[in-house]
């Protein structure tokens, strides 16, 4: 599949505010290793090979085991992730797949058992954040499997 276009290098001052997302949430109480989970989720869910590839490259580099990335896509089965992993992933599906319908009390109920209402809303953020770059990596085809960890740090850093 060929690259359409490269969004980050023709519009890169469009995209800064997306990218102050992530300097954002790397000061914000939600464990680095979760957002990367949620990232690698929500990645899942819109099938952007390019966020996929990404990190699951930060995920290892994190020292996240192959078993619990090979699990994450079946994670309401598998018994390796926590109650706290599986709060997140529950709120992260339900934010992503708004077509199914608005969030639901339970969803928001079971979120709130483990998470603050501040740090609810920065893993929203974060939601938002990943359906934002897929959403710009799938439909401009973004070429993936050249990514290095820590290769877009510049983007976090200079916002």
């Amino acid at each position: 599949m060929e690259q359409r276009t490269n969004p980050f290098e023709k519009r890169y001052n469009a995209l800064k505010p997306l990218f102050s997302f992530g300097a954002y949430l790397a000061k914000s109480a939600i464990e680095k290793e979760l957002l990367h989970l949620i990232y690698f989720r929500v990645s899942q869910l819109n099938g952007c090979a390019y966020c996929l590839d990404m990190h699951a490259k930060d995920l290892r580099e994190l020292g996240e085991s192959e078993q619990r990335l090979y699990m994450l896509s079946a994670w309401e089965e598998s018994p390796v992730y926590s109650n706290r992993e599986r709060a997140a992933f529950t709120w992260a599906e339900a934010v992503t797949n708004l077509a199914e319908g608005h969030v639901k009390d339970a969803v928001y109920a079971y979120a709130r058992e483990e998470f603050s209402e501040e740090e609810l809303i920065d893993l929203t953020i974060a939601i938002i954040a990943i359906n934002g770059f897929n959403r710009l990596n799938v439909a401009f085809r973004t070429p993936a499997g050249n990514y290095v960890p820590g290769m877009h740090a510049h983007h976090v850093n200079n916002n």
